[in-house]
């Protein structure tokens, strides 16, 4: 009985190690969490790929993991149902017949840089070193792309439009605001004040305004960050970041918004103090 039972244990184990050795045997791939959502694949699972449409050649794997993709502006709209293979695994199953093994083609390659402040000389030695070899930053490679210029220099026209629009609104509205206190600037003309002494107070005045009107916007700009990013996050079902509001951006803002306000309220009030004081007291 005894002897019965070491070797249904001797049995028991050789079944988990072989199992065991099975399942080391099947590759392991990793595949996207939109891939994993839409096909309801866990880690675990073991799923078939194939280069060819119709299945033909496939092989099975075992999914050791579920990643997010990198955010990609370029692939805005597109659902990300991607996997991730070893490279001996993606070679044997992407070989064509033709192809001797160690001969595939390679069309680009990523290099890390230990200090990437290196890149550009790196870059500049590689292909003096190569000739017909392409290097470059990947910083420039995507500054130079074509849509992502493109786009950038849209965003600075709409900037600029949307800056002299409301600059001129601005200004008109500063015009309508000091016209209806012209019988209080006539007052402080005909009591003594001379018109510097009005305009610094109007200035000051214009400062202040145009920094809470600064401040109340950089706030709501900050308070629907997080509103707009998971809303167009959701819709698109990406975790690019579509708006973020930095120090630098902060601190653009209230550099053109307080000087712009200031101006107008100067430039507005310069035409109301040039009238006399009576004329301004409707005397």
């Amino acid at each position: 009985m005894r002897a019965c039972a070491v070797f249904l244990v001797a049995l028991l184990a050789a079944s988990a190690s072989a199992g065991l050795v099975a399942q080391d045997a099947v590759p392991s791939i990793l595949i996207s969490r939109q891939l994993a959502e839409g096909e309801g694949i866990a880690v675990g699972d073991t799923v078939e790929l194939a280069a060819a449409a119709d299945g033909a050649g496939s092989r099975t794997f075992r999914v050791a993991g579920v990643y997010e993709p990198t955010p990609d502006p370029s692939r805005l709209g597109m659902v990300a149902r991607e996997v991730r293979l070893h490279l001996p695994d993606l070679l044997d199953l992407t070989r064509g017949p033709e192809t001797p093994a160690g001969t595939e083609p390679v069309e680009s390659l990523n290099i890390a840089l230990r200090d990437p402040l290196d890149a550009r000389a790196f870059s500049r030695d590689l292909s003096a070193r190569m000739p017909g070899v392409f290097a470059r930053p990947a910083s420039e490679a995507a500054g130079d792309a074509g849509p992502f210029l493109v786009l950038e220099r849209f965003h600075l026209a709409i900037a600029i439009v949307t800056i002299v629009s409301a600059t001129v609104f601005l200004l008109a509205l500063t015009i309508m605001l000091v016209d209806e206190r012209r019988e209080m600037v006539g007052v402080l003309r005909l009591i003594g004040l001379p018109s510097s002494r009005i305009l610094t107070q109007i200035f000051l005045e214009g400062v202040l305004i145009a920094g809470l009107g600064a401040l109340v916007g950089l706030v709501l700009a900050v308070a629907s960050e997080g509103l707009i990013n998971a809303f167009f996050q959701w819709r698109y079902d990406t975790a690019l970041i579509f708006v973020r509001i930095t120090p630098n951006v902060a601190a653009l803002c209230v550099a053109i918004a307080v000087p712009l306000g200031a101006a107008a309220t100067v430039l507005a009030s310069w035409a109301l103090l040039r009238r006399g004081g009576l004329r301004l007291a409707r005397r």
